[in-house]
């Protein structure tokens, strides 16, 4: 099999398929990721960093993911909960740089960069966000209707004519999913 075509079948398996091959060093894989989620990481990157920093620490958490890959195991999370956690140190390290040269140069009030509880709050809302992308169209809007438009399980059912038992299906399948997902960047 040639190495465009381990690219292409990879691209098109699920993210835990490619976290695995991910964690078994396979070469293909960490385009893969990238495919699949560096799109993600540079959005976080760019909510807290300027475009050329963004950019910068976007190639960085990759090749640092890939250096050390034997550290992530797909049994105690997700390879996108992992990359923002590399994430979310790597732009706390460049905040703290760029604190300590903005302290010297003058040019740029300290203040105006990012707390780690600000880091941290756009990470894990990108995960949730991900994660509902993630959900099927019904549950997504279950999970919508619910914690986001306050509707109970039973409005809920009533409004999309499904059984009630459904919509507590969707929701708590739901919320374990996106629990996985923080769960597996905070570790």
């Amino acid at each position: 099999m040639s190495y465009t075509s381990s690219v292409l079948i990879l691209e098109s398996e699920s993210a835990h398929s490619v976290g695995k091959a991910f964690a078994r060093g396979e070469e293909q894989s960490l385009r893969a990721a990238y495919l699949q989620h560096g799109r993600l990481i540079y959005t976080y990157c760019r909510r807290t960093l300027d475009e050329a920093r963004a950019s910068d620490v976007t190639q960085e958490v990759f090749i640092s993911a890939w250096r050390s890959r034997h550290r992530f195991d797909p049994a105690k999370g997700t390879l996108v909960g992992w990359l923002i956690s590399i994430t979310r140190n790597r732009i706390i390290d460049n905040v703290r740089a760029e604190r300590r040269h903005s302290e010297r140069r003058d040019n740029r009030d300290p203040a105006e960069l990012p707390t780690r509880s600000e880091i941290d709050a756009v990470g894990t809302k990108l995960l949730i966000a991900d994660a509902l992308r993630s959900l099927s169209d019904r549950a997504r809007r279950v999970v919508v209707l619910h914690y986001f438009e306050g509707l109970t399980h039973r409005q809920i059912a009533d409004r999309m004519s499904l059984p009630l038992g459904t919509v507590k299906s969707d929701l708590r399948r739901s919320l374990l999913k996106i629990r996985h997902l923080l769960e597996s960047a905070n570790d």
